[in-house]
């Protein structure tokens, strides 16, 4: 009797933490996903079932801008985003705001992911001639600091580089098309069918993969309160991107649909790799705090281990 009554005190004892516990952390998830190739593997997921397998509700937020995302993020609309280390430093500037949890679409020396490209009316062909030339980008973002890593990686010094202000992609499209700026940096896809439509190539990231990728990140708020739900989340995540790299073509028809090809390059475009069990290396992440030191838009070095979920385990 003596052991009963122990026994029922002690779980009297645990069945309320037990309960707490549960209530801290729910398995809903919000993600502020761009309508890009990068967010591939989250339909294939939805698709396959593999976040309900983890027993998740994962809802995307799909967003027009980088803007539109940020706002999501500052609110507290949403748990996580599609985002890159420039968005990350640039939150993460007085305190720890967002953390990366994975790396879901990296250059490699197949698959661009950025492209600098000049028009098809200009007479520049090799980067060495981009000396002085205005490239068409948006400021303050992972286009101008690709754009920076691939010329300077090709030889030119920045007081060589010239940049001018087109924020929309869209519009930065049309301008190189015709004619109207001289060069501009593009991501993948609209940048194949730049050129499929005569827009020459000066350099891409395949040939220095080292500068381009797109992350997840999570807000510090939602990674304390639901560590183990993000990783599940991430989980089914890379099951989708490896059963995409198995299965590339079972999937051309959903990535057309949804990843803003132009349909005149949609017979040639071929799918990417999407990495699996990937985070940002502290080299990769240094040179972007160096770059973002440099142009002053962050007062001191980004710290990898604050900025990287490095103990995140899916």
């Amino acid at each position: 009797m003596k052991r009963w009554l122990l026994f029922l005190l002690a779980l009297a004892l645990v069945l309320p933490t037990m309960t707490a516990c549960q209530k801290q952390e729910d398995s809903s998830l919000k993600v502020a996903l761009l309508p890009i190739m990068d967010a591939l593997p989250y339909y294939v997921a939805q698709q396959k079932g593999y976040f309900a397998d983890e027993g998740l509700q994962a809802k995307a937020i799909f967003v027009k801008s980088a803007q539109e995302r940020d706002t999501l993020l500052q609110t507290n609309q949403v748990d996580g985003a599609l985002a890159d280390l420039i968005s990350v430093g640039l939150f993460d500037r007085d305190n720890t705001e967002l953390k990366v949890v994975g790396t879901i679409m990296h250059a490699t020396s197949s698959t661009p992911q950025f492209r600098l490209l000049a028009s098809p009316q200009s007479k520049v062909q090799t980067p060495a001639e981009m000396k002085g030339v205005p490239v068409a980008i948006s400021q303050h973002t992972v286009i101008e600091y690709i754009t920076d890593r691939l010329l300077e990686a090709e030889g030119l010094t920045p007081e060589e580089i010239k940049i001018t202000e087109v924020t929309q992609i869209p519009v930065r499209f049309e301008l190189l098309m015709q004619g109207k700026v001289q060069a501009a940096t593009l991501p993948e896809p609209l940048a194949s069918g730049a050129m499929a439509k005569g827009a020459k190539l000066i350099v891409d990231d395949s040939q220095h993969p080292q500068y381009a990728q797109s992350l997840l990140v999570f807000s510090s708020k939602s990674l304390n309160a639901k560590p183990h739900t993000v990783a599940k989340f991430m989980q089914a995540w890379y099951k989708a991107a490896a059963e995409i790299n198995a299965h590339p073509n079972s999937y051309k028809a959903l990535l057309l649909e949804k990843g803003r090809v132009p349909p005149f390059i949609k017979e040639s475009y071929q799918v990417p790799t999407y990495p699996v069990n990937l985070l940002p290396t502290e080299a990769e992440v240094k040179d972007v705090s160096d770059w973002m030191l440099s142009k002053k838009l962050i007062d001191k070095p980004l710290d990898y281990q604050a900025v990287v979920a490095t103990n995140l385990k899916p």
